[in-house]
């Protein structure tokens, strides 16, 4: 297959970790036979620092010529200290959202077995712990209009939403939920918002096309309690903008770090991979950031266009690392000089040698990605 692949690094961490998934991917174009080309272009405050724009027009154009886009992080301290700064990094994300029309986020969230101790929450609590969230990306409070008073002593922030948002996103989740557990969350705050009950009286309108799966509603007060008291009680979580970013980041904690959760972002035409966590500035340079959600990011772009034997030889690597303690300080207490290319190196090194079973860590301290 050939696939020509947008890269948009961005801000912090953002490069370091998406050159580890394209690393990956590489590997995968070699030893499956594809061919896979990578554009790179600006996005955040790079592409402030070097066009005055968050988003560029050739960015733009980059990802609409591209089978699909990969993302890395944006933002930087220096603007979020800055709340009067009119050009904002988080404007490229939200402007690549919409130029591109992805409405549907897709963010799983995995207890990985190795890692269960990791975690802030009890083992009991979170082991089997299998989450797939979708939250609606191109409507709410993020979209809506943002006014302030001529005094600037008053803020509005609008959240709008219309049928035909909520229906493709809540069939999406309903058809998810039917190749899984059939179980399915509407998360809303139907008791203040009028939004949320438009989001709750269509959702009642689509459940019976899908009879076997089994709806039930939760306000996101409750749901952000239930998320840590019981998250295996969740299956497919479906949700509105706002609500869907916040869960999927207290989500986290249930996995042991935030650079586990990849996501992927769809729309009539495009998608776009990245991982969930945001630039972490202080840790840029450093060889400290986790790979894995981005590489893990890469792995749902070969999902997505049905490579699903590359997926998976992806995913196994990522497993074997976690395994052996190759990750990143966030999760590592055994070895103290796994960087974040380390990371990348091994898991580029399994794609290539998946049946290698004598393995000399020896090499990977080394910085040598051979295992022999």
């Amino acid at each position: 297959m050939k696939l020509n692949i947008a890269v948009l690094p961005g801000d912090g961490i953002g490069p370091e970790v998406t050159a580890q998934a394209v690393k990956v991917l590489k590997a995968i174009a070699m030893d499956f036979n594809h061919i896979f080309t990578f554009n790179h272009a600006l996005v955040g405050a790079c592409a402030i620092d070097k066009t005055g724009n968050a988003l560029p027009d050739e960015t733009i154009a980059i990802c609409k010529n591209a089978d699909a886009v990969l993302f890395g992080a944006i933002g930087r301290t220096s603007f979020d200290l800055d709340p009067n700064a009119k050009i904002r990094p988080e404007q490229g994300l939200l402007g690549i959202r919409k130029e591109l029309g992805l409405h549907t986020n897709i963010r799983p969230v995995i207890a990985y077995d190795d890692l269960l101790t990791k975690s802030s929450l009890k083992v009991k609590q979170i082991k089997d712990v299998n989450i797939l969230i979708y939250r609606e990306l191109t409507g709410g409070i993020y979209f809506g209009d943002h006014t302030l008073s001529e005094d600037g002593n008053t803020a509005t922030d609008t959240c709008t939403y219309n049928r035909f948002e909520i229906e493709r996103i809540a069939h999406a989740a309903f058809k998810a939920a039917q190749s899984r557990k059939n179980k399915i969350t509407l998360v809303d705050k139907a008791n203040v918002l009028e939004s949320s009950r438009l989001w709750r009286r269509i959702v009642q309108e689509i459940a019976p096309q899908y009879p076997n799966v089994k709806l039930r509603y939760m306000y996101i007060d409750n749901a952000a309690m239930e998320l840590i008291i019981n998250p295996r009680q969740f299956d497919v979580i479906l949700t509105e903008n706002m609500f869907g970013d916040i869960l999927s980041e207290e989500a986290s904690v249930i996995v042991g770090s935030i650079g586990l959760l990849a996501s992927t972002s769809i729309g009539d035409k495009y998608a776009m991979f990245e991982p969930i966590h945001g630039a972490y500035t202080k840790a840029a340079n450093k060889g400290i950031a986790n790979p894995i959600a981005s590489i893990l990011s890469a792995a749902m772009l070969l999902d997505h266009f049905g490579l699903d034997e590359e997926a998976s030889r992806v995913r196994e690597g990522v497993d074997k690392s976690l395994k052996l303690h190759i990750t990143t300080p966030d999760l590592n207490t055994k070895y103290d000089n796994i960087s974040t290319t380390k990371v990348g190196d091994f898991i580029e090194d399994f794609i290539n040698h998946p049946d290698e079973t004598n393995l000399n860590f020896t090499n990977i301290h080394l910085g040598q990605s051979t295992i022999i």
